[in-house]
């Protein structure tokens, strides 16, 4: 194991240019290139289910260009052997079944290594209707395919060494991307902006390790081939650059996952009209019966290149019955987990006044939260600019006045918030964001590795413990980029992807 671990830091060592990785550009310098395994024939869909002008359905693995001769027919070259294709080649001709045509298609071939997966690959471009597809499917299904599972085309591609655990949930992202920016920041990611950092950080952890387990091995001659000092230097180092991935969380959750907006407020302020004002639609019922909206309702909304995850809660009073203080007790929930906080006041009232000590309460228990103090229904009051003043003056908020219900004051409102959240758009030009929850915890436990590591570097004890913590720290940031494979990881990565990716 000491052997491998050495071999593994000196060969890699060797290979990686340190100076050249945090300029971005790495040249990876290997003597072979390895021959992927070719698994058994998968096929499935790789578009959208639906009619459509085109549909393509792919193949990849064994044995696919045998499959393929037995159901393709090439036009005007009856003689035509899929075998002796040329990789990335386009064949026109038609697609047969045991009763005869199923559809004019045309048939991409891509030879082993060339592919998205490693393997050899066939895709057909045929007409995009379901049951075309369907009968196509069903073709391949019948010669010797196995239907493919969720994300296993990008499975085959991690395990195959095209791309790190990293770059492949990179491809998921991109695919559900909702903004520009958070687009940008999976492009980022799958060019491997992230991989290289890690990869710096687990060289350096190899090494270390490396050594102090020869030591162990050593252990009777009582030699040091890890320098304590420079060992605590490189564990504050790590640390740093730790804590730096870690810190960058909080943004890449927000290019991710967009803008927690939670809309607050006591019954019948005007929450849901609020709310179907900025989509733009009629998604929440509206009454004006106080207690309507029972759970929170969660819906996305994109303004300039911000997306914001718009959450209507139920209004804040004492529950009268047991379902709406559930209600109220998911309110309070995602109140407290928002990003910008709406608190909407019906200023048409007389006891406007009466929520200033909420807001004042909520300003300081949710600080984490931007907030913005909605007075509502400034149609129905001939004061409102007088009223709005003095709730800016008491609260130290910002205010903005509205008419949910006729629409006044929400394109001022959609720049308020723009604004509370002002260069958001371009977090995606930081050089490496970290978006992923798994990404995250793996971080904060390597942390966590580390500094036990410190600790037991300072109070010098045994090289055994030390190299535990080491070894701890380097398969936490091995989870990350998949060199060290956990299957259960592997199953919520790409359990995510629709069936054809």
């Amino acid at each position: 194991m000491v052997f491998l671990i050495l071999v593994e830091c000196i060969v890699n060592t060797l290979t990686l240019d340190t100076e050249k990785l945090n300029n971005k550009h790495v040249v990876m310098k290997t003597s072979f290139t390895p021959q992927p395994l070719q698994g058994e024939p998968i096929a499935a869909l790789a578009t959208p289910l639906g009619v459509g002008a085109l549909a393509v359905v792919r193949m990849s693995g064994k044995d696919v260009f045998d499959i393929a001769q037995r159901v393709f027919r090439k036009k005007k070259k009856p003689d035509f052997l899929f075998s002796q294709s040329k990789g990335f080649r386009a064949h026109f001709g038609t697609v047969h079944d045991r009763e005869g045509l199923v559809d004019e298609v045309v048939a991409l071939a891509f030879r082993s290594p060339n592919s998205y997966t490693m393997e050899d690959m066939v895709e057909f471009s045929c007409h995009g209707g379901p049951v075309v597809v369907s009968h196509i499917l069903q073709v391949l299904l019948d010669e010797g395919c196995r239907l493919a599972e969720p994300g296993e085309f990008t499975r085959r591609a991690f395990l195959n060494g095209r791309i790190d655990l990293l770059q492949a949930e990179a491809i998921g992202e991109m695919i559900h991307a909702r903004t520009e920016s958070a687009f940008r920041t999976a492009v980022n990611q799958l060019q491997g902006s992230l991989s290289l950092r890690l990869d710096v950080m687990r060289e350096q952890l190899l090494c270390s390790c490396a050594l102090l387990e020869l030591e162990l091995d050593f252990s009777e001659e009582d030699v040091e081939f890890q320098s304590r000092s420079q060992l605590q230097k490189e564990v504050v180092v790590l640390q740093a650059e730790l804590r730096s991935l870690i810190d960058s969380y909080q943004q890449g959750r927000l290019l991710k996952e967009g803008v927690s907006t939670v809309i607050a407020g006591r019954p019948n302020a005007g929450k849901s009209t609020l709310l179907n004002v900025l989509l733009d639609e009629e998604r929440a019922i509206v009454s004006n019966i106080p207690g309507t909206t029972r759970d929170y309702i969660e819906e996305y909304f994109l303004y300039e290149k911000t997306m914001f995850r718009l959450i209507d809660t139920a209004g804040l009073r004492e529950g009268h019955e047991e379902i709406e203080h559930e209600g109220i007790r998911r309110s309070y929930k995602k109140i407290s987990e928002a990003d910008l906080l709406l608190y909407l006041i019906d200023i048409s009232t007389e006891e406007y006044l009466s929520e200033v000590p909420q807001i004042l309460e909520f300003m300081e228990r949710y600080s984490n939260a931007s907030m913005i103090v909605v007075a509502n229904k400034i149609d129905l009051t001939s004061d409102s600019v007088l009223k709005v003043q003095k709730l800016r003056e008491m609260t130290d908020c910002e205010v903005c006045g509205i008419s949910a219900a006729d629409g006044v004051g929400i394109n001022e409102l959609k720049l308020l918030m723009s604004r509370m959240v002002e260069g958001f758009d371009k977090l995606h030009e930081a050089s490496v964001l970290v978006t992923s929850l798994r990404h995250y915890e793996a971080l904060r436990n390597a942390l966590d590795a580390l500094e036990h590591a410190r600790g037991l570097i300072e109070s010098a004890s045994g090289t055994e413990l030390i190299a535990f913590e080491l070894r701890s720290a380097l398969e936490y940031v091995g989870e990350i980029t998949g060199k060290v494979i956990n299957e259960e990881i592997l199953n919520v990565v790409f359990d995510r992807f629709c069936i054809g990716k």
